[in-house]
């Protein structure tokens, strides 16, 4: 089947920054199952799991879900440089791509759920975002980033790597953090950061939004029996605790948002599709966290 989709630019804001650009995947068949929204991880790892996103946006579209994949400010085909995004911005901008589906296909008695789909970085800007959208939303995660704080000092670090054999890298990792604290922009790795990018990203952490819905976790690892990562596993309890339907599972496959060439995850896809379509997902999940193996 020959895939559909509608690419374009939207408009958030009339300002100069305010062009996104976005793919709509409508749903194949006669019924909606559901809408998603797909959040993107952070500076390289976003290029690095386009052609993931795009395998998977495919298959939820086939399955009957409408899926909208849009390229935050200052990423991808979006307006604006890298330097111009803030964590407020990105937020808005997720509320923004909520609203605009949600407006191709109206809420009712029978309205198909809102699930925001995430991936790395792009979980903790989904868990946050959620309370800037007028309804609930539920969770797809991928390889979700627990913390923000610690996936800052892993990016930061790249820059320290290149002063590493003059012994200054723990000298360069101080001064950025000193640039970062006094509201300047750095450059890391060939990006340049904002500072309020920066600061709201490191005060990020993957917390439940306080109305209760349904999360899918997955997680990816080369080895033989994969479990969930201590990090995931105490995480997924905490949303558990407060009243959301967790289902946690662990498949066989690379890190493709940070692999040297472009891999895919076929296991990833496969079992995404089936959680998503699985027909229990349409009413109450169990409350349980269960982890898998292929």
């Amino acid at each position: 089947m020959t895939p559909r989709f509608d690419a374009h630019f939207l408009n958030v804001d009339d300002g100069p920054l305010g062009q996104r650009f976005a793919i709509h995947h409508p749903p194949q068949g006669d019924a909606v199952r559901g809408l998603v929204v797909y959040v993107h991880p952070f500076a390289e790892e976003m290029n690095k799991s386009r052609r993931m996103a795009a395998l998977q946006s495919r298959a939820l579209a086939e399955a009957g879900f409408a899926v909208m994949q849009m390229d935050l400010l200052g990423c991808g085909d979006s307006a604006g440089d890298f330097g111009d995004a803030t964590w407020v911005r990105w937020l808005a901008d997720v509320a923004y791509a909520c609203q605009w589906l949600r407006a191709r296909y109206p809420s009712g008695v029978d309205a198909a759920p809102l699930w925001l789909w995430g991936l790395r970085a792009g979980c903790l800007l989904a868990a946050e975002a959620a309370s800037q959208v007028s309804e609930p939303c539920h969770f797809l995660f991928w390889q979700p980033a627990t913390s923000g704080k610690l996936l800052l000092q892993q990016f930061l670090r790249l820059k320290a790597v290149g002063e590493l054999a003059g012994g200054h890298a723990k000298a360069a990792m101080e001064q950025l953090r000193k640039e970062i604290l006094a509201g300047r922009s750095i450059d890391v790795a060939g990006y340049a950061l904002h500072a309020q990018l920066c600061q709201g990203l490191e005060q990020s952490t993957l917390q439940p939004p306080s109305r209760a819905g349904r999360a899918l976790w997955f997680e990816t690892s080369t080895v033989d029996q994969p479990t969930l990562s201590l990090a995931a596993s105490g995480s997924a309890a905490t949303w558990l605790e407060a009243g959301w339907a967790i289902r946690a599972d662990t498949v066989t496959g690379p890190a493709f948002w940070q692999t040297t060439e472009i891999e895919d995850a076929p296991a990833l896809l496969k079992a995404t599709l089936s959680a998503m379509a699985a027909p229990q997902m349409v009413g109450a999940a169990s409350r349980s966290v269960a982890v898998q193996t292929p």
